[in-house]
């Protein structure tokens, strides 16, 4: 019987050259929308109306980072008078679009029940979102949840992993951590929390 053939699809250089164009024009954009959301924030966050409309506005379009900012204005009242739902739903939408800062925010929020009812294992899931993304700030929190067994089991190993990742990256909190950690662990756990680190990737 004769082999069957494989059909091959020819792409034109052009195309190839329009779609790196294409993508190229995105992330331009998505840049300078982030860029706009930063100065916006900061103006809006002393009071100016029109920037704080302008921010919105980004923010209803569907930009990550202006919902992060509009989240973070609501929820400590800069700007705008404290309003605890109004934080969540505009952090949720920045969260969803894999916006490290956001999913944090959101964490922190779960985990104090500040705008819903207290919910570790929600923290220590949008803590997780972010700590995968490489953010020092949700894998330091992530590790603490770890460590006293607040909505994830409790796990020594893991939690010096997650502390251990971030205490790389500088922060203080973790690198505290990490000593109270190795008072408590053995060697071996301690060699094991290591290894896990050394061989962590984040999630892209």
């Amino acid at each position: 019987m004769p082999r069957a053939s494989m059909c091959k699809v020819k792409v034109h250089p052009m195309q190839l050259f329009k779609k790196y164009c294409l993508m190229l024009l995105m992330l331009v954009m998505v840049a300078q929308a982030q860029q706009s959301a930063d100065a916006l924030y900061t103006a809006a966050s002393k009071g100016d109306p029109a920037a704080f409309a302008e921010l919105r506005a980004l923010g209803n379009k569907g930009y990550a980072e202006a919902q992060r900012a509009m989240g973070f204005m609501y929820a400590t009242g800069t700007g705008v008078p404290k309003d605890s739902v109004q934080a969540v739903d505009w952090y949720l939408k920045s969260a969803e679009q894999g916006n490290a800062k956001a999913e944090f925010n959101l964490g922190v929020l779960y985990a104090t029940g500040d705008g819903m009812p207290k919910d570790s294992a929600q923290a220590a899931f949008w803590y997780r979102k972010s700590a995968e993304q490489g953010a020092s700030y949700g894998q330091s929190n992530l590790g603490a949840m770890y460590f006293r067994g607040e909505g994830v089991p409790r796990n020594l190993v893991i939690a010096y992993m997650w502390r251990n990742l971030a205490a790389a990256q500088g922060d203080e909190i973790a690198k505290k951590a990490i000593e109270v950690f190795k008072k408590t662990m053995t060697p071996a756990q301690i060699a094991e929390g290591q290894r896990l680190s050394r061989e962590w990737k984040p999630k892209p």
